[in-house]
C-alpha cells in the first residue's frame, strides 16, 4: 500500500471522543464521518479530499474503544501517521483496515498542506515538500495481513467463519 498526498496535523493526545463525538454516535457511519473533528476543527470533514492523510503527535486515539478508526476510513483519509498511537486505536485501525503507522519524527517533519509519499508495508515515509525521509514502525505480519484483507469481518467472512453482513 502506498499513498501520496497532501497532509493535516493534528496534536498529542487526541482521544476517540474528538474523533466521534458522542452527538454522532448513532448516525449511520457514513454521516458519521462527517463529524470528525467537529468540536475542535469546525468544518474540516467538509475540506478533507479523498486520499488525504492525517498526522498525529503522541498517543493518538487515546480514550474509548469507539469505532473511530472507522469513521476516520468512512471520510475519505488514505491513512494516519503518529509519533505514537493508543494500543486499542491501534487495532480498531487493523480491524476497519484503516492503514496507521508509528513514525517518531513525523509530527515535526511535516507543516499542514504538505506532500507525504508513505510505503506502508515498508514503514517509509517521505515529506515531498521537505525531501525529508522518516522510518517508522512497521506492523507485525498478522496485522498487516488484516488490513491488506480489508479488515476483520470481510477476512473472517471470506473464511466461512461468521455470515456475511450483506444479506
Amino acid at each position: 500500500m502506498n499513498f501520496k498526498a497532501r497532509v493535516w496535523i493534528v496534536g498529542d493526545n487526541i482521544n476517540t471522543d474528538l474523533i466521534l463525538p458522542n452527538k454522532a454516535f448513532y448516525l449511520t457511519h457514513e454521516e458519521q464521518a462527517m463529524y470528525v473533528f467537529s468540536a475542535n476543527r469546525p468544518g474540516w470533514a467538509e475540506q478533507v479530499k479523498k486520499g488525504d492523510i492525517l498526522i498525529g503527535g503522541r498517543n493518538f486515539g487515546m480514550g474509548s474503544s469507539r469505532a473511530a478508526a472507522r469513521s476516520l476510513k468512512n471520510l475519505g483519509l488514505s491513512c494516519l501517521l503518529a509519533e505514537s498511537l493508543n494500543g486499542l486505536f491501534l487495532r480498531n485501525c487493523v480491524n476497519f483496515a484503516f492503514p496507521a503507522l508509528e513514525c517518531p519524527g513525523v509530527h515535526a517533519a511535516f507543516s499542514e498542506g504538505e506532500e507525504a509519499e508513505v510505503d506502508f508495508e515498508n514503514a517509509r515515509v517521505r515529506n515531498i515538500t521537505r525531501k525529508q525521509s522518516l522510518t517508522g514502525k512497521p506492523l507485525p505480519a498478522s496485522l498487516m495481513a488484516l488490513v491488506q484483507a480489508g479488515g476483520v469481518y470481510p477476512l473472517l467472512e471470506r473464511e466461512g467463519l461468521i455470515a456475511s453482513r450483506k444479506n
